[in-house]
């Protein structure tokens, strides 16, 4: 291979678009990045060139000269269908902003302070934190490093940017849809620990109390995942006790709670929603699927993302020093897993009891 060859083969640099239409590199570099000065004769035949010679600037290089990276840093949990689809409405709206993300992951082995840590390592200028279940102290500690965004939970002290739906709202929704549906016996799967699923549990037991069905609140034990929901469907379908009856619908945590839900109900024989309603949290891609069908309650969450990438450029670009939480009404989607209870005398005791 000769150095003709080579020469080809190189990245074309800022240099050689300059030669190619005979003005200076600093000229060239005004043309590209869309500043004042040059005419538009010079505009016209700096960017064909560059285009012609398949000239793309040293994004890295550039950033690093003016000390910016202007990527914003995403943790999520890769369990969730839900926190993926989010992800894809982060990049479309840090795109718009010229930001790009980097992306790191909860796992079973990883937990949110090394997710975090790989994001303060990658030279991110903000944090984006879905659904974080960490200390809000520790939360407010990272915001006084870099602005903090978080995305679904109040979090309860100032310090950090809040956006997220009104997630007790949420569940209230689902229980005003069953109870005029004509249900009484609700029951809730829980989502264990922390703030958003805290919410949601005193926006079920609220919900009851509401409706006049304070001795009919249940509250079965769970967590955000599809194991949680396969346990409590276990325990809705089996005859455990004769002192309390099956419920005729249950609210869960999310939806992946209630995949395992529908998954144990079916594989028991419990027909939805002939024999039982069932409501999720979160309007995943999964819950559009026409074999589940889930009724669910919709975040809205491309205006949720939408706010948090803003409220991100606020602080980086625009100089903003306060905090600021904002709550956005969240929404029902009524299909096919919710019904009236079964028209049966039986209704609201364990099935085959």
């Amino acid at each position: 291979m000769d150095g003709t060859e080579l020469g080809r083969q190189a990245r074309p640099r800022l240099e050689d678009v300059a030669a190619e239409v005979g003005l200076s590199p600093a000229s060239v570099s005004l043309v590209l990045r869309g500043a004042a000065g040059p005419s538009a004769a010079t505009r016209e035949r700096v960017l064909e060139a560059a285009g012609r010679l398949g000239y793309r600037p040293d994004r890295a290089a550039s950033l690093l000269a003016r000390r910016r990276s202007r990527l914003i840093g995403v943790m999520l949990d890769i369990r969730s269908d839900y926190h993926g689809e989010l992800v894809e409405d982060v990049h479309e709206a840090a795109e718009q902003h010229g930001y790009d993300l980097v992306l790191s992951t909860i796992t079973r082995s990883r937990d949110e302070r090394r997710a975090v840590e790989t994001l303060l390592d990658s030279r991110c200028e903000a944090l984006l934190l879905l659904g974080p279940d960490a200390p809000a102290a520790w939360l407010a500690e990272l915001d006084r490093q870099l602005p903090v965004v978080v995305v679904g939970r109040s979090i309860g002290s100032p310090g950090v940017d809040i956006v997220r739906a009104a997630d007790d709202q949420g569940v209230s929704l689902s229980v005003d849809h069953l109870v005029g549906l004509g249900h009484a016996q609700i029951a809730y799967v829980d989502g264990g620990a922390g703030e958003i699923a805290a919410a949601r549990r005193d926006g079920y037991r609220r919900a009851m109390l509401r409706h006049g069905l304070r001795d009919r609140i249940r509250v079965i034990p769970g967590d955000h995942t599809e194991e949680a929901g396969i346990r409590a469907g276990m325990r809705v379908a089996a005859v455990l006790t004769g002192h309390a009856p099956t419920p005729t619908a249950v609210v869960t945590f999310n939806d992946r709670v209630a995949v395992g839900l529908l998954d144990a109900l079916s594989r028991a024989g419990v027909a939805v929603p002939g024999d039982i309603s069932v409501v999720g949290y979160d309007d995943s891609p999964l819950s559009r699927l026409a074999h589940v069908g889930l009724t669910t309650v919709s975040q809205n969450s491309p205006a949720l993302i939408e706010h948090a990438v803003t409220a991100i450029v606020e602080r980086l670009d625009g100089g903003r020093t306060t905090h600021t939480e904002i709550v956005l009404p969240p929404g029902l989607v009524v299909r096919t897993t919710t019904a009236p209870p079964p028209p049966s005398p039986d209704v609201g005791h364990p099935p085959g009891g």
